[in-house]
């Protein structure tokens, strides 16, 4: 089962004493904190105790669950490529020699267990607290303190894998051909995300690009682009802050008629009716 998440950044918190969800992977990023209890992580067929202090990095191609024996409060730290590019402006310099999607992929993070030290065991502890306290208030993915927020947190996963023999988070193995990071890189091209390109880029014959997309994840390819452009542009609408021109213009749409057209027929609305039901 692939989970999916088409918001740039989500805060999932709950305490459970039966993990609710079977095995599984995703189309996104999460980072997961443990607030208190114990059990075991599954991990890409490796098991790995944890306990309250804990943080794992999960990247769309780890399949995990936890075997709760001590009733758990998690916090999950959920985004997509998108949230940092949307963010990009926001990013020191610092991130270009590893980015955070490049130490989310670092393997090494699958097979040791991040151990953090004092003061940084309480720094990350606040830092979560913050920004799930922010997510009671107002929306995190738009938020620039939550944006530095969480950069403080890759700023503290870069001091604790110091403490690692001979690792260099820098130099971590990065899988280019990811191909959910590539269409969410390229949703606002649509050349670039359309079969006979992607399937090329990809090297994956044009013919059998669908069946190969649909076996790995579990949707249609033309439905998970359109569900994702369509829930970019509810977003873009329910905010305000962007004429029907501009939305259309960053996405590639041909002009204003053409987006309406295509938002009517995938949503049997109008934009502007949908924009009345949710304000």
């Amino acid at each position: 089962m692939k989970r999916r998440q088409f918001e740039p950044l989500e805060i999932d918190t709950f305490e459970a004493s039966v993990y609710p969800f079977p095995k599984h992977s995703h189309t996104y990023y999460e980072l997961i904190y443990i607030f208190k209890g114990s059990g075991n992580h599954h991990i890409n067929q490796m098991i790995i105790p944890y306990k309250a202090g804990d943080l794992y990095l999960i990247s769309p191609e780890d399949e995990h669950f936890f075997d709760i024996k001590k009733s758990t409060k998690f916090c999950f730290i959920k985004f997509n490529d998108a949230y940092f590019q949307t963010h990009k402006h926001l990013s020191p310099d610092l991130i270009s020699t590893a980015s955070p999607i490049d130490i989310m992929r670092n393997s090494v993070f699958k097979e040791e267990k991040l151990i953090f030290d004092e003061p940084c065991k309480s720094i990350l502890k606040k830092t979560v607290e913050n920004i799930m306290e922010y997510n009671d208030f107002q929306k995190v993915s738009d938020s620039p303190i939550v944006f530095y927020q969480i950069l403080s947190l890759f700023g503290l996963i870069r001091e604790a894998s110091a403490k690692f023999l001979n690792i260099n988070i820098d130099n971590g193995a990065i899988k280019k051909d990811d191909l959910i990071s590539y269409i969410h890189k390229n949703i606002y091209s649509p050349e670039f995300i359309r079969i006979h390109h992607i399937s090329k880029h990809f090297n994956i014959s044009e013919t059998y690009f669908g069946a190969y997309f649909k076996r790995n994840f579990e949707v249609a390819y033309l439905k998970y682009i359109n569900d994702y452009k369509l829930k970019l542009i509810e977003r873009r609408i329910q905010s305000g802050q962007m004429t029907m021109k501009q939305i259309a213009f960053e996405f590639g749409f041909s002009d204003e008629s053409h987006l309406t057209n295509y938002f009517k027929k995938h949503k049997n609305m109008n934009p502007s009716h949908f924009k009345l039901q949710n304000f």
